[in-house]
């Protein structure tokens, strides 16, 4: 709640929405003030790199420095040198395999946030005309120093089940916009692919629209660090949809002068090891020393960012060149940059062969497996809708469920045979017809479908002949109420507000609309967050459905500009609300906003389906001598794990209580594929990986 609207951002490297708020006062990503020349004239935050980076060190102490991060980096590329001209000389060039997750909510393909595949397709094709300087395109230049970075970034055509994909994998979260913290704790666990072999690209749309994208800088090997598996489950690039792609090539929502595509060349920049032109550093170098202060030699000395097109700025005069505005990693609008530097391919060259999770010439994930002529996949989609109070029995109001039909073949799709049935129950049969092309989908909502339980869905017949590929046949997910559960009368409230508690209030009804508690408004402190309720006890009638609704009078959610409030509801151990960033952009003040959270302890409402294991995933894979199992945040760390080979015969097991329970030693499993059964409460899945 800010007397000034302000933004929250995040790693907002190129923002291109309407920005409607004041400038005035301090802005904060990630809790971090923001440098005013970090701030473009139009008040976008281009990018949060170092406030990210800054916000991962608090997150995990034993994060290595960006000190450290360079002392590393200068060695191995000494190391690389040699290398580096025989590679170049050769004409290698190392192909990146690239999964992009298009989040959306259940909107239509090519609505808002559900952006098309030829909208991803163009983003791709612009991030290989920078990296490769491609003659007669944008991301060419004359530039002596320009380099041709040899990278090429390839969509997956090998999804981590090893079946085709065209490597654009849509996710319906039913949520239209995220924070930066939903993002990190949610987002990109529960979707991620295996970031060992592939480079995960997120479209989302952004809570805070003056949002622009960010990226997740590489990690060293430096020995005793031990970060090659920290932050792993957050790995990768992020971008708003309407910066995602290019106006150029694709049809979409896009926002100029951001878009042409370079949000991403830039974010990727970052997530291969480059830093800003400027360094994050507004002192120009008392020298002419060989590094500047992004460590690269043949970038110009500079004191911070370029904005617009600008010509002939020197920012540095005591030192030797102008401002490179055209570089990538500069702020500049997308249509004047066209540069990486053959220091900036030195750092990548070096990112590539040595940090973890960037040695993706090795992977083969960009290779197309063979095709049949024949081959439809099944997704279950999810299940969206607002909770509903009135609740006195179980999900009354369930509606029919969805599903996407992929074309996987080289032909045209034109019918299809599909069988379902929810708990093994009665089995229905859907007849599909349409003309799919390979790779597009089609949107089919089942009949006899309004109900709860384990939904099967299977192909059976593609074309009018059994289907070619058995792999990609079979779907399953588990429905049931979506409000949140414990099985207790007993409940404890704690609320942390911004200093503007006068703005904030709160009601605790049940589903008859009566209020059990209520609270606020509070009073006012010169800064900071205050803690307005601490562990207030709720006492619940069992059977209910519940509703906590937060409201602030200002408009802007529990946030000031500069800290951020929060609110849960626990029950001994089990979470049931926790709601770390209410906060709102773009709200005229004096408005009054609002977020409700539902929940039960009706045991005939638990949830069947417990979406934070659906995020639970292993890397790396294939592994050589050890297997992380990566969680989703939040995901309580109670259960246990079972090892099984290919036969079946079971290899190990081991009860899980803690990070270091997840990290499985296969030095002594013999080459071969292996199954993990991993258990969390009442809830279990199946994790599939290799042994080389």
């Amino acid at each position: 709640m800010k007397k000034i609207t302000l933004i929250l951002s995040l790693f907002v490297c190129f923002s291109s929405v309407v920005f409607a708020q004041n400038k005035s006062g301090d802005r904060t990503v990630f809790g971090k003030k923001v440098n005013p020349e970090n701030i473009s004239p139009s008040g976008h935050i281009r990018c949060a790199t170092v406030e990210y980076e800054q916000y991962l060190r608090e997150q995990n102490p034993k994060k290595e420095t960006a000190e450290q991060f360079e002392n590393w980096i200068n060695k191995k590329i000494e190391e690389r040198k040699a290398i580096e001209q025989i590679a170049s000389q050769s004409g290698g060039v190392i192909y990146i395999p690239v999964v992009v997750h298009v989040v959306h909510n259940g909107d239509a393909y090519g609505v808002n946030e559900n952006i098309t595949d030829e909208q991803v397709i163009s983003q791709i094709t612009v991030m290989n005309q920078d990296f490769r300087k491609m003659s007669g395109t944008p991301g060419f230049n004359t530039n002596p120093v320009g380099a041709d970075v040899q990278v090429e970034f390839v969509l997956a055509k090998v999804d981590p089940n090893g079946n085709p994909t065209n490597g654009i994998n849509r996710v319906n979260l039913c949520q239209a916009t995220w924070s930066t913290g939903e993002i990190n704790s949610f987002v990109k666990p529960t979707t991620i692919w295996d970031p060992t072999l592939y480079m995960n690209m997120w479209s989302v749309d952004f809570t805070d629209n003056t949002l622009l994208g960010y990226a997740q800088f590489p990690e060293s090997t430096l020995g005793g660090m031990s970060t090659a598996a920290q932050n792993a489950n957050t790995d990768g690039v992020v971008a708003n949809f309407a910066t995602f792609g290019s106006s150029a090539l694709a049809t979409g929502s896009f926002s100029p002068p951001y878009d042409r595509g370079r949000t991403m060349t830039h974010e990727v920049g970052h997530f291969l090891g480059l830093r800003h032109i400027w360094g994050d550093d507004t002192t120009c170098p008392t020298t002419n020393v060989a590094t500047n202060k992004d460590f690269v030699a043949d970038t110009p000395a500079a004191a911070g960012p370029n904005y617009g097109c600008p010509t002939g700025t020197n920012s540095c005069p005591s030192n030797a060149g102008n401002d490179m505005i055209q570089n990538y990693m500069d702020y500049s609008d997308d249509t004047c940059m066209n540069i990486f530097t053959a220091g900036q391919k030195s750092r990548i060259t070096t990112v590539l062969t040595n940090s973890p999770r960037r040695a993706f010439a090795a992977s083969n994930k960009d290779v197309a497996i063979p095709l049949f002529a024949n081959d439809a996949e099944v997704k279950i989609e999810s299940l969206c809708g607002v909770a509903s109070a009135s609740c006195t029995t179980p999900n009354p109001t369930s509606p029919a469920k969805t599903i996407l039909l992929y074309n996987r073949g080289t032909s045209n799709l034109t019918s299809a045979t599909l069988g379902y049935n929810f708990d093994g129950g009665t089995a229905y049969t859907h007849n599909w017809t349409g003309n799919l092309a390979p790779n597009k989908y089609a949107v089919i909502v089942l009949a006899n479908s309004a109900v709860t339980g384990l939904l099967t869905v299977t192909v059976s017949t593609a074309n009018g002949v059994a289907d070619q590929r058995a792999t990609n046949n079979v779907a399953t997910k588990s429905f049931g109420s979506s409000l949140a559960y414990a099985n207790s009368t007993t409940f404890t409230f704690n609320l942390v507000g911004d200093s503007y508690g006068t703005e904030t209030s709160w009601t605790l009804k049940n589903q008859a609309g009566a209020t059990l508690y209520s609270g606020g408004p509070y009073t006012d402190v010169a800064s900071g967050t205050q803690v307005l309720v601490n562990n207030a006890t709720w006492t619940l009638p069992a059977n209910g459905c519940y509703y906590l609704t937060m409201n602030d009078s200002f408009g802007d959610g529990l946030y000031n500009g500069v800290v951020q409030g929060y609110y849960t509801v626990t029950a001994g151990a089990t979470t049931i609300v926790n709601v770390p960033d209410f906060v709102v952009s773009g709200m005229a003040d004096n408005t009054l906003v609002s977020r409700v959270s539902y929940f039960t302890n009706n045991i005939a409402l638990n949830s069947e389906s417990f979406s934070l294991i659906d995020g639970v995933s292993l890397y790396p894979n294939p592994a050589k001598d050890k297997v992380t199992i990566s969680v989703p945040q939040g995901l309580a760390l109670n259960g246990n794990y079972e090892v099984y080979n290919a036969l079946g015969q079971k290899i190990s097991n081991a009860k899980v209580s803690s990070e270091n329970d997840l990290i499985i030693n296969t030095n002594n499993y013999q080459t071969g594929i292996y199954f993990i059964n991993l258990t969390i409460g009442e809830y279990s899945k199946t994790l599939r990986f290799i042994k080389e």
